[in-house]
Parts: C-alpha cells; structure tokens; sequence
C-alpha cells in the first residue's frame, strides 16, 4: 500500500478500492444508520447507545470488502483518512458527483 502525505493523495486510492456497487452500497446502509442512531441518542440522551456507532459504521464497510470487494479496509493502515473518506464519498453519492469521480480514478 502507497503511503499517502495528504487526503487529496488519498481519496482516489480510497475510490479505487470500492469498485464494486454493492460494497458501495453497504458503505452508505452503515454511514445512514450511523446518523440515525445519533440522531436518536442526541435526542433522547441515552448515551448508552453510543457504543452502536462503530459496530454499524465498519461492520457494513468490513462486510461489503470482504464479501463483495474482496480486499482489505483502508481502516487497518489509514483510519483517519479512511474514516474521512467514508464521509466524502457518502457526501459524493448523495450530491451526484460519485460517478464522475469513479470514472476519473479508473479512466
């Protein structure tokens, strides 16, 4: 693995790794449920549930790598940028830029 000396450097890498629509798909399942369910403690100050937030956040991730990707989490050597990535990309999806930027990385 490249090592990376900025976000800019890799956010494509991190695009490249998540080819596969359906692994893509797990991704924004788990970064949904992630903000619901903060929604929900913020709301009623049960904090209790805060430990939910990383199982669903990575466990649809690590699912749709591991199932259907078929590669490694960028988590295990770049979790911040990795992380952050997550976020841009879900963002990139719902504001329609995701495709170009698919494009771009394997064009």
């Amino acid at each position: 693995m490249n090592k990376f000396s900025s976000f800019a450097e890799f956010y494509p890498y991190y695009l490249s790794e998540h080819q596969n629509p359906v692994c893509r798909a797990l991704h924004y399942i788990g970064s949904t449920l992630v903000i619901i369910v903060l929604l929900y403690v913020l709301f009623t100050q049960q904090w209790i549930w805060l430990w939910l937030l990383p199982v669903i956040g990575y466990g649809f991730a690590w699912l749709g790598h591991f199932l259907f990707e078929h590669n490694k989490p960028a988590t295990f050597q770049y979790p911040f940028y990795s992380l952050a990535a997550d976020w841009v990309m879900f963002k990139d999806f719902l504001t329609g830029q995701l495709k170009q930027k698919l494009a771009v990385k394997s064009g």
